[in-house]
């Protein structure tokens, strides 16, 4: 699976693209209220006639900026080739510009543009630096992407999807001190792509210390679920979460079972665990055992997938990759 469309929602507000300078562009009069939507501004990918910078000097000469509340960052310049450092410079000297900016995503950009695991990102500490009042923040692409350890007091969603998250990126995220967050949802990836953390990386996150208001735990989308599954069955944040996340990526039989025979997991209201290499025994019995508790058990056997063998190798793949 890629990712094939643009965000169309974003901090519970639509979507709507700022005019690209090719296109028929209506003023400022035919724009919606700065505060009703979120600001997606992008340009052509390749050879298009605009930089990033420049429609977003556009943006900020056109719309009343002091209320704007939510910004998409879709593709910039030549992604293949270039990180976002111009787009990150360009935000952080506008900070002042921004006073109710309360979501920022960077990097929407679709596989026609550039798949996941091949968009350069870069270091993403700027941005949450220079907009403290920030509530929800995400970032697509994990290739030299850099999240160092930090403190943000009003943080409440944090997500970060990749096809290969770096170690050095999953250990900044777990030592950040983020005592607002009450979502965070990582996509680990493999190592084909860059992920090569280890469970290990996760452990302030399984302790949960940093995370005092966490909710919804989403450490999916890895080749290493199994093991991650064998952590949480004794790991300390899971007992106040509402949400545990642990679909897209490489489940088997043994990650469920370690579930299954861990800490009690009655007081979640879901447990996602769509994409898998269940069995369908293991399945039933996910089911029978908390769904009667009143829990959500996402194991629809339409998601299961199958083991592909080739030389006598069984290959297992992450929901989304490249």
């Amino acid at each position: 699976m890629t990712i094939g469309s643009h965000l169309e929602e974003f901090h519970d507000l639509p979507v709507h693209r700022f005019p690209k300078s090719v296109e028929d562009r209506q003023g400022a009069a035919g724009l919606p209220a700065p505060e009703s939507v979120a600001w997606n501004i992008t340009v052509d990918a390749y050879a298009g006639e605009e930089g990033w910078k420049e429609a977003f000097a556009r943006f900020l000469a056109s719309v009343d900026t002091e209320k704007v509340r939510a910004l998409v960052v879709g593709a910039w310049n030549e992604v293949y080739d270039n990180g976002p450092e111009e787009v990150v410079e360009a935000l952080v000297a506008a900070q002042d510009r921004l006073p109710s900016l309360r979501a920022l995503f960077l990097g929407d950009i679709v596989m026609e543009e550039c798949e996941i695991s091949w968009i350069n990102q870069g270091d993403v500490g700027p941005l949450l630096e220079a907009f403290p009042e920030l509530e929800e923040f995400g970032v697509r692409g994990g290739q030299g992407l850099v999240f160092p350890p930090l403190r943000h007091e009003r943080l409440r969603s944090l997500t970060v999807e990749t096809g290969g998250m770096p170690a050095e990126a999953v250990r900044g995220v777990a030592g950040s001190e983020l005592p607002a967050l009450v979502e965070l949802d990582l996509w680990l990836g493999t190592s084909e792509y860059g992920g090569d953390s280890e469970v290990a990386d996760l452990a302030p996150i399984l302790a949960g210390t940093r995370l005092p208001a966490l909710k919804y735990l989403g450490l999916r989308n890895s080749e290493m679920q199994d093991d991650i599954c064998a952590a949480l069955a004794a790991a300390p944040v899971v007992a106040r979460l509402d949400v545990l996340d642990l679909s897209m990526g490489v489940l088997t039989d043994d990650g469920a079972t370690a579930l299954l025979t861990g800490q009690p997991l009655a007081h979640l209201k879901t447990l996602d665990l769509h994409h898998n290499y269940l069995s369908a025994e293991i399945r039933d019995r996910l089911r029978d055992s908390l769904e009667a508790e009143g829990v959500k058990v996402d194991v629809d056997p339409d998601d299961a997938e199958s083991d592909e063998e080739e030389d006598g190798t069984v290959w297992r793949f992450v929901a989304v990759g490249e």
